[in-house]
Protein backbone atom coordinates (compact mmCIF):
# COMPACT_ATOMS: atom_id res chain seq x y z
CA UNK A 1 0.00 0.00 0.00
CA UNK A 2 1.64 3.19 -1.23
CA UNK A 3 1.02 6.37 1.53
CA UNK A 4 1.41 9.96 0.00
CA UNK A 5 3.68 12.23 2.46
CA UNK A 6 2.22 15.16 3.81
CA UNK A 7 3.14 18.28 0.89
CA UNK A 8 3.14 20.45 3.58
CA UNK A 9 3.02 21.20 7.61
CA UNK A 10 0.06 20.99 9.33
CA UNK A 11 -0.55 23.29 12.29
CA UNK A 12 0.22 21.98 15.84
CA UNK A 13 -1.74 23.36 18.48
CA UNK A 14 -0.49 23.31 21.78
CA UNK A 15 -3.22 22.76 24.64
CA UNK A 16 -3.21 21.24 28.47
CA UNK A 17 -5.87 20.76 30.86
CA UNK A 18 -6.12 19.37 34.69
CA UNK A 19 -7.32 16.34 35.89
CA UNK A 20 -7.19 16.29 39.63
CA UNK A 21 -3.83 17.78 40.54
CA UNK A 22 -1.95 16.31 37.36
CA UNK A 23 -1.79 18.63 33.89
CA UNK A 24 -1.55 16.92 31.06
CA UNK A 25 0.16 18.66 28.16
CA UNK A 26 -0.71 17.62 24.55
CA UNK A 27 -0.01 18.75 20.96
CA UNK A 28 -2.76 18.02 18.33
CA UNK A 29 -2.55 18.21 14.46
CA UNK A 30 -4.46 17.29 11.35
CA UNK A 31 -8.08 15.69 10.53
CA UNK A 32 -9.56 12.08 10.63
CA UNK A 33 -9.62 9.29 13.20
CA UNK A 34 -8.01 9.81 16.67
CA UNK A 35 -4.19 8.45 16.96
CA UNK A 36 -2.50 9.27 19.94
CA UNK A 37 1.47 8.93 20.62
CA UNK A 38 2.53 8.38 24.12
CA UNK A 39 6.69 9.11 24.15
CA UNK A 40 8.86 7.23 26.55
CA UNK A 41 11.18 7.78 29.79
CA UNK A 42 13.17 10.80 29.87
CA UNK A 43 11.07 12.31 26.23
CA UNK A 44 8.62 14.24 25.01
CA UNK A 45 6.34 15.45 22.36
CA UNK A 46 9.28 16.29 20.82
CA UNK A 47 10.58 12.66 20.06
CA UNK A 48 7.88 12.55 17.45
CA UNK A 49 8.74 15.41 15.05
CA UNK A 50 9.26 13.15 12.21
CA UNK A 51 6.22 11.48 12.29
CA UNK A 52 3.50 13.93 13.13
CA UNK A 53 3.26 15.80 9.52
CA UNK A 54 2.87 12.19 7.84
CA UNK A 55 0.59 10.88 10.59
CA UNK A 56 -1.45 14.32 10.40
CA UNK A 57 -2.38 13.56 6.73
CA UNK A 58 -4.54 11.14 7.96
CA UNK A 59 -5.40 11.13 11.15
CA UNK A 60 -5.72 13.96 14.24
CA UNK A 61 -2.85 13.32 15.84
CA UNK A 62 -2.63 13.93 19.94
CA UNK A 63 1.33 14.00 21.21
CA UNK A 64 0.98 13.50 24.89
CA UNK A 65 3.51 14.87 27.20
CA UNK A 66 3.40 12.85 30.11
CA UNK A 67 3.68 14.23 34.11
CA UNK A 68 6.82 15.17 34.82
CA UNK A 69 8.27 15.10 31.39
CA UNK A 70 8.40 17.59 28.52
CA UNK A 71 6.52 21.03 29.04
CA UNK A 72 7.48 22.89 31.79
CA UNK A 73 4.32 23.99 33.49
CA UNK A 74 2.44 22.16 36.12
CA UNK A 75 4.46 19.26 35.82
CA UNK A 76 4.04 17.08 39.22
CA UNK A 77 5.26 13.35 39.83
CA UNK A 78 5.01 10.79 37.67
CA UNK A 79 3.52 7.18 38.61
CA UNK A 80 4.05 4.47 36.06
CA UNK A 81 1.07 2.39 37.54
CA UNK A 82 -1.18 5.34 37.23
CA UNK A 83 -0.11 6.46 33.28
CA UNK A 84 -2.60 4.64 31.70
CA UNK A 85 -5.61 5.83 34.25
CA UNK A 86 -4.82 9.38 33.42
CA UNK A 87 -4.41 8.64 29.93
CA UNK A 88 -7.47 7.34 30.19
CA UNK A 89 -9.15 10.32 32.08
CA UNK A 90 -7.49 12.65 29.52
CA UNK A 91 -9.51 10.82 26.70
CA UNK A 92 -12.48 11.23 28.41
CA UNK A 93 -11.82 15.15 29.23
CA UNK A 94 -11.31 15.92 25.44
CA UNK A 95 -14.05 13.72 23.98
CA UNK A 96 -11.74 10.72 22.47
CA UNK A 97 -14.35 7.43 22.35
CA UNK A 98 -11.78 5.59 20.62
CA UNK A 99 -8.57 6.25 18.83
CA UNK A 100 -5.51 4.06 17.43
CA UNK A 101 -2.18 3.91 19.25
CA UNK A 102 1.25 4.51 19.19
CA UNK A 103 3.29 3.56 22.16
CA UNK A 104 7.39 4.05 22.11
CA UNK A 105 9.76 1.96 24.99
CA UNK A 106 7.80 3.21 28.34
CA UNK A 107 5.13 4.91 26.22
CA UNK A 108 4.69 1.44 24.73
CA UNK A 109 4.21 0.19 28.05
CA UNK A 110 1.56 2.45 28.97
CA UNK A 111 0.21 1.93 25.73
CA UNK A 112 -0.40 -1.47 25.68
CA UNK A 113 -1.80 -1.53 29.84
CA UNK A 114 -4.48 1.19 28.34
CA UNK A 115 -5.28 -1.22 25.41
CA UNK A 116 -5.51 -4.07 28.39
CA UNK A 117 -7.87 -2.59 30.59
CA UNK A 118 -10.01 -0.44 27.63
CA UNK A 119 -10.43 -2.53 24.55
CA UNK A 120 -12.84 -1.20 23.03
CA UNK A 121 -11.18 2.21 23.29
CA UNK A 122 -8.08 1.35 21.08
CA UNK A 123 -8.60 0.66 17.44
CA UNK A 124 -5.23 -0.20 16.27
CA UNK A 125 -1.90 -0.19 18.57
CA UNK A 126 1.95 0.20 17.72
CA UNK A 127 4.04 -1.11 19.93
CA UNK A 128 7.49 0.60 19.35
CA UNK A 129 10.50 -0.66 21.36
CA UNK A 130 8.26 -1.50 23.96
CA UNK A 131 9.15 -2.37 27.61
CA UNK A 132 6.52 -4.54 28.18
CA UNK A 133 8.13 -7.99 29.25
CA UNK A 134 10.36 -8.46 32.37
CA UNK A 135 14.37 -7.51 31.30
CA UNK A 136 15.90 -10.44 32.76
CA UNK A 137 19.07 -8.55 34.36
CA UNK A 138 19.78 -5.70 36.57
CA UNK A 139 20.04 -1.96 36.29
CA UNK A 140 23.94 -1.78 35.90
CA UNK A 141 23.83 -3.83 32.93
CA UNK A 142 20.73 -2.15 31.52
CA UNK A 143 23.25 0.79 31.98
CA UNK A 144 25.76 -0.42 29.85
CA UNK A 145 23.02 -1.32 27.14
CA UNK A 146 22.32 2.68 27.42
CA UNK A 147 25.75 3.23 26.91
CA UNK A 148 25.80 1.30 23.68
CA UNK A 149 23.32 2.60 22.39
CA UNK A 150 24.56 5.82 21.74
CA UNK A 151 26.31 4.67 19.10
CA UNK A 152 23.37 4.63 17.33
CA UNK A 153 21.96 7.95 18.43
CA UNK A 154 21.75 10.47 15.66
CA UNK A 155 23.26 14.34 17.04
CA UNK A 156 19.88 15.62 16.22
CA UNK A 157 18.06 13.07 18.42
CA UNK A 158 21.12 13.26 21.33
CA UNK A 159 20.10 17.06 21.15
CA UNK A 160 16.80 16.45 22.12
CA UNK A 161 17.30 13.81 24.39
CA UNK A 162 19.85 15.62 26.31
CA UNK A 163 17.37 18.36 26.55
CA UNK A 164 14.56 16.32 27.59
CA UNK A 165 16.79 13.74 30.29
CA UNK A 166 18.14 17.55 32.20
CA UNK A 167 14.63 19.02 31.78
CA UNK A 168 12.87 16.36 33.36
CA UNK A 169 16.05 15.72 35.71
CA UNK A 170 18.53 13.00 36.63
CA UNK A 171 17.27 11.70 39.74
CA UNK A 172 13.18 10.93 38.29
CA UNK A 173 14.79 9.66 35.11
CA UNK A 174 16.69 7.04 37.33
CA UNK A 175 14.05 6.39 39.47
CA UNK A 176 11.45 5.86 36.91
CA UNK A 177 13.78 3.84 35.05
CA UNK A 178 14.09 1.41 38.07
CA UNK A 179 10.59 0.97 38.49
CA UNK A 180 10.28 0.29 34.51
CA UNK A 181 13.51 -2.23 34.35
CA UNK A 182 11.03 -4.36 37.58
CA UNK A 183 7.44 -3.91 35.63
CA UNK A 184 6.25 -6.88 34.07
CA UNK A 185 3.09 -6.77 32.34
CA UNK A 186 2.54 -10.38 30.84
CA UNK A 187 -0.31 -11.41 32.92
CA UNK A 188 -2.59 -8.63 31.03
CA UNK A 189 -1.63 -9.07 27.15
CA UNK A 190 -4.03 -11.77 27.01
CA UNK A 191 -6.74 -8.78 27.35
CA UNK A 192 -5.39 -7.00 24.50
CA UNK A 193 -8.02 -6.89 21.78
CA UNK A 194 -6.51 -4.41 19.31
CA UNK A 195 -4.61 -5.43 16.50
CA UNK A 196 -0.81 -4.85 17.01
CA UNK A 197 2.31 -3.88 15.16
CA UNK A 198 5.39 -4.49 16.75
CA UNK A 199 8.32 -1.78 15.84
CA UNK A 200 11.37 -2.47 16.73
CA UNK A 201 15.19 -1.54 15.60
CA UNK A 202 17.72 -3.80 14.73
CA UNK A 203 20.70 -2.69 16.88
CA UNK A 204 17.97 -1.69 20.07
CA UNK A 205 20.49 -2.06 23.29
CA UNK A 206 18.00 -0.54 25.73
CA UNK A 207 15.00 -3.19 25.43
CA UNK A 208 16.89 -5.70 22.98
CA UNK A 209 14.76 -6.88 19.92
CA UNK A 210 14.71 -10.47 21.81
CA UNK A 211 12.21 -8.94 24.15
CA UNK A 212 10.71 -7.67 20.92
CA UNK A 213 10.00 -10.77 19.56
CA UNK A 214 9.20 -13.04 22.68
CA UNK A 215 6.24 -9.71 23.11
CA UNK A 216 5.22 -10.57 19.46
CA UNK A 217 4.91 -14.76 20.79
CA UNK A 218 2.84 -13.90 23.21
CA UNK A 219 0.39 -11.31 21.85
CA UNK A 220 -2.06 -13.34 19.98
CA UNK A 221 -2.41 -11.80 16.40
CA UNK A 222 0.60 -9.02 16.81
CA UNK A 223 2.84 -8.50 13.95
CA UNK A 224 6.56 -7.88 13.83
CA UNK A 225 9.04 -5.47 11.99
CA UNK A 226 12.08 -4.56 12.21
CA UNK A 227 13.62 -1.27 11.02
CA UNK A 228 17.01 -2.29 9.75
CA UNK A 229 19.57 0.11 11.25
CA UNK A 230 17.85 1.71 13.28
CA UNK A 231 18.81 1.81 17.33
CA UNK A 232 16.05 2.26 20.41
CA UNK A 233 14.35 5.23 18.50
CA UNK A 234 13.03 4.41 14.82
CA UNK A 235 10.76 6.75 14.93
CA UNK A 236 13.55 9.32 14.83
CA UNK A 237 16.68 7.21 13.23
CA UNK A 238 14.52 5.88 10.31
CA UNK A 239 11.32 8.17 9.90
CA UNK A 240 10.56 7.78 6.36
CA UNK A 241 10.40 4.14 6.86
CA UNK A 242 8.66 4.23 10.69
CA UNK A 243 6.12 6.53 9.02
CA UNK A 244 5.25 4.06 5.93
CA UNK A 245 5.16 0.99 8.41
CA UNK A 246 2.88 2.85 10.59
CA UNK A 247 0.40 4.30 8.18
CA UNK A 248 0.34 1.14 6.21
CA UNK A 249 -1.06 -0.59 9.03
CA UNK A 250 -3.34 1.82 10.63
CA UNK A 251 -4.85 2.52 7.37
CA UNK A 252 -6.11 -1.09 6.70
Amino acid sequence: MGIMVAEKQPVVERRHIQIDSTWIHYKTAGAGPPLILVHGLAGSTRWWNHNIPQLAAHFRVYAVDLSEFGDRRFRPRFVLSQAAHYLSRWMKEIHIEQASMIGHSMGGRIAAEFAAEHPDQVARLVLVSAAILPFGHGYIRQSWGIMRAFRHIPFSLFQVLLFDTLHTGIFPVLRIGRELLKSNLEHQLAHIQSPTLIIWGEHDTIVPVVLGQALTQQLIGSQFTLIKGAGHVPMWEKPAEFNRLALDFLLI
